[in-house]
């Protein structure tokens, strides 16, 4: 579904627009709506999902017991602050100033296309995980079967 890197700049006011290559995408399978959470997993991204496809998430993570404290992080993280943005006429998106202050989301950031979710990185986060390097010691079982 989504796929690709691209640099995005964020306007004074939150905005920034959706690559021209994705719009009709997230018109059809989202009515220009998506949900904007938090990645809980690495600083410094926001996980953008179309609604359909953000239910299933939400559904599957609420159905975690809350009786643990990791359980009830990952609901917090993903569930408490999932919010609805609009992409307007003009391809953009409004993004919570909270979650761009909670993530360093500043006027420079790379929107990348995961599949079923874009990640929204800021410009500093997404160098760092970039120019790190996978290690032979972290390779799992998985990763072993890949024909890379």
């Amino acid at each position: 579904m989504f796929q690709g890197e691209t640099a995005i700049t964020i306007d004074d006011k939150g905005r920034l627009a959706i690559p021209t290559a994705y719009r009709d995408l997230v018109a059809r399978v989202g009515a220009n709506r998506l949900v904007v959470t938090y990645n809980p997993y690495e600083l410094g991204c926001l996980w953008l999902y179309p609604p359909a496809e953000w239910e299933t998430v939400r559904d599957e993570v609420n159905k975690l017991p809350k009786a643990i404290k990791v359980h009830r992080n990952l609901q917090l993280k993903l569930v408490g602050a999932a919010t609805f943005v609009d992409v307007d006429g003009s391809g953009r998106l409004l993004l919570p100033g909270s979650h761009r202050n909670a993530t360093g989301i500043e006027k420079k950031a790379v929107l990348l296309g995961m599949g079923s979710k874009f990640e929204l990185w800021s410009e500093q986060a997404h160098l760092a995980q970039i120019r790190q390097t996978i290690g032979e010691d972290e390779i799992s079982e998985a990763m072993l079967g890949l024909t890379l």
